[in-house]
C-alpha cells in the first residue's frame, strides 16, 4: 500500500489521490487501506516514519560518528542528503505543500526535518570532536549551518529553482559547508 500510496500522491498529489484509488493499485478493499494505515492523512505519515526509520539511517548515523577528517564527514554529509533528496524529492514536495492544509501532513514533516536534524546534529558533534570547527561555532550553530545548505528547502532552491544539475549543487554545498564551519 504504501508503494501504491506513495505513487498516486507524486503523480496525482494529496488532495486528488483517493482510497479508492489507492486500494486499486495496490490490490486491497479500501476498507483494508483505512484498517491498516488510517487511510491516506496515514499513509502519508507512514511514508515518512518507514523513511526515517530505515536501517540506512542508523547505517549513516555509525559512519557518521567514524569519518576520521572534517573534509571526509562534510562530503559524506552532502552525499548522503543529496542521495536522500533524489529519492524524496517527488514525495517530499507533495508534503511541503500540503502540510499547511492537513495535520497528518505537517507531523510527517516535522518528522522528516527532526530526522535529518538529527543526523546533522550527529555531524555538527563529530566535527567539534575532530577540533575541526572555527572558532565561535558550537555544535548548535554548527547543525543550524548544516541544517540551511543541506535541507531540502536548499535542495528545492538550487536544483529548481536555480536549475543546477544535482552535481553541481553537491559540489557547491560542500565548498559552502567548509568556508561556513570548518577553521582550515
Amino acid at each position: 500500500m504504501e508503494e501504491a500510496a506513495r505513487d498516486l500522491f507524486v503523480e496525482s498529489g494529496f488532495e486528488k489521490t483517493t482510497v479508492d484509488e489507492i486500494a486499486r493499485r495496490a490490490r486491497v478493499a479500501p476498507a483494508t487501506v483505512y484498517a491498516v494505515t488510517g487511510g491516506k492523512q496515514g499513509l502519508l505519515k507512514t511514508l515518512i516514519e518507514s523513511r526515517t526509520s530505515a536501517p540506512d539511517v542508523a547505517e549513516d548515523y555509525a559512519r557518521i560518528e567514524s569519518q576520521p577528517d572534517a573534509d571526509t564527514l562534510l562530503r559524506f554529509v552532502v552525499r548522503a542528503t543529496r542521495e536522500r533528496f533524489e529519492r524524496s524529492a517527488p514525495l517530499m514536495r507533495v508534503i511541503v505543500t500540503t502540510a499547511p492544509h492537513h495535520e497528518n501532513a505537517a507531523e510527517a514533516l516535522a518528522l522528516a526535518n527532526a530526522s535529518l536534524r538529527g543526523g546533522l546534529e550527529l555531524a555538527a558533534r563529530r566535527l567539534a570532536d575532530l577540533g575541526a570547527l572555527r572558532p565561535g561555532i558550537d555544535v548548535e550553530e554548527a547543525t543550524g549551518r548544516l541544517w540551511y545548505h543541506v535541507c531540502n528547502a536548499s535542495y528545492f532552491t538550487l536544483v529548481d529553482d536555480n536549475g543546477w544539475p544535482l552535481d553541481k549543487a553537491e559540489q557547491w554545498l560542500y565548498e559552502s559547508l567548509r568556508a561556513a564551519l570548518l577553521t582550515r
